[in-house]
């Protein structure tokens, strides 16, 4: 069991019903479920293509990103990896151990000195190996900030414009547009110059898939531009924010016209499991349990994404709606939360006045936003509206939920495939 206070939270069968469902989900997005459908002994089959592994000498991975330990457990236990590399999250311990593999925890979301130095370690592996052998390049969400190689500017810069972004409501692909124009490593740069021969597969935290923005494109490419990263600065009026250096750096690049990223990738690159994996899943479980279901995704500013759930809500008995995806939010406050917690309480703030109905949502990787909670659950019962006011107001739904006793636990769950929620009646 994922959910490790489910029977905490199954207070009624509504509950019940409701955590089995997002439990489903977050069991679809268990890397040790999704990398033995593509990989054989012999061959990597994704879709029509298939890639012969017998013709290597030697085969490496190199892992970064939430679920990196995990995709590479999965991967060594049908291929034998001659040795390789990990980078996931502090907090996270490796399920993966033994000398074959060197092992870096670095800081999310914010990148630090081990961010640094893993990528200066991966940068060399990569460019040690020979034409004959093949990296096997495991990329999963959160490997931005655990990959760091900051280009003429410094780590605490780097910092600094990473967690002005975070509080900017801007999205994922605006955020890593600017991250790839300062990195030395990022938007396919990291393969760019490498000798051996590759190919990336690669779990989706983004919407529609886009690999240039998922862990920042590292092993892909980059169509965006120094012109594109200023513009996003510009359009959330961030730029006061940001310091000088970070923004001479970028206009100096745009107006010289050199060291753009690459725009043509230089290896294959595959997503082999997103957000869907996880919704087909819950969908399947709520069906079984005899609930009429609708799916749908989530992404835009979080206001409008409870405006769209709102919408869908059946006064039908019996109906679940399954949602995923990825609302922005606007830090404006200081307290102790994240997307999945301040959804679920302004979804109950928005329906006290409809019929009784359970509402969730958690984030596949387990964290939530600065606590240490995968999201919440809750009944639309009667609560008052000025304290829930409050709350969002702060940025404080973790504490909000806290008091209800709603949080979700998990702990990190060495995945993400975003966020996953769903509303039973």
């Amino acid at each position: 069991m994922i959910i490790q206070n489910f029977e905490d939270l199954a207070t009624t069968s509504k509950k019940k019903d409701c955590l089995e469902i997002l439990e489903s989900g977050l069991q679809a997005a268990n890397p040790e479920n999704i990398i033995r459908k593509f990989v054989t002994p012999n061959e990597i089959k994704i879709n029509d293509k298939s890639f012969n592994l017998e013709k290597y000498s030697s085969i490496y991975s190199v892992a970064f990103g939430k679920a990196g330990d995990t995709m590479t457990r999965a991967l060594n236990a049908i291929i034998p990896i001659k040795s390789g590399i990990i980078v996931i999250p502090k907090g996270s311990k490796s399920v993966i151990k033994g000398k074959k593999f060197q092992i870096f925890n670095s800081r999310h979301p914010k990148p630090d000195s081990t961010s640094i130095k893993a990528a200066k370690e991966v940068m060399k592996f990569v460019q040690n190996k020979r034409s004959d052998e093949l990296i096997i390049f495991l990329v999963s969400g959160g490997g931005s900030s655990l990959l760091a190689m900051p280009d003429d500017i410094t780590l605490d810069d780097k910092v600094h414009v990473t967690d002005t972004l975070l509080k900017s409501g801007a999205t994922i692909q605006e955020f890593n547009c600017i991250r790839k124009h300062l990195s030395k490593i990022k938007g396919g740069k990291l393969v760019e110059n490498m000798k051996c021969q590759g190919i990336g597969l690669v779990m989706s935290d983004v919407e529609g898939d886009d690999l240039s923005s998922v862990a920042s494109g590292t092993t892909y490419m980059d169509d965006t531009t120094y012109a594109d990263a200023l513009e996003i600065i510009k359009k959330y009026k961030i730029g006061w924010k940001i310091p000088n250096e970070v923004l001479m750096l970028l206009k100096n690049r745009m107006n010289e016209k050199k060291s753009e990223t690459p725009k043509k990738a230089k290896i294959e690159n595959y997503v082999i499991a997103n957000n869907d994996d996880c919704l087909n899943e819950m969908k399947s479980k709520a069906e079984e349990m005899g609930y009429t279901v609708s799916v749908m995704h989530v992404f835009d500013d979080i206001k409008k994404a409870v405006t769209k759930i709102l919408e869908k809500i059946s006064e039908n008995e019996k109906t679940c709606i399954i949602f995923g995806g990825e609302p922005t939010v606007k830090v404006l406050g200081k307290g102790m939360g994240g997307r999945n917690q301040e959804l679920v309480l302004r979804l109950l703030k928005n329906t006290q006045k409809l019929k009784k109905m359970v509402i969730t949502s958690a984030g596949t990787d387990g964290i939530d936003g600065n606590s240490v909670f995968a999201g919440a659950i809750t009944e639309n019962v009667k609560t008052d509206l000025n304290v829930m006011k409050e709350f969002l107001r702060n940025n404080d739904s973790g504490r909000f939920f806290q008091k209800q006793k709603g949080n979700i636990k998990t702990n990190p769950t060495h995945t993400n495939l975003m966020d996953i929620g769903v509303i039973l009646r």
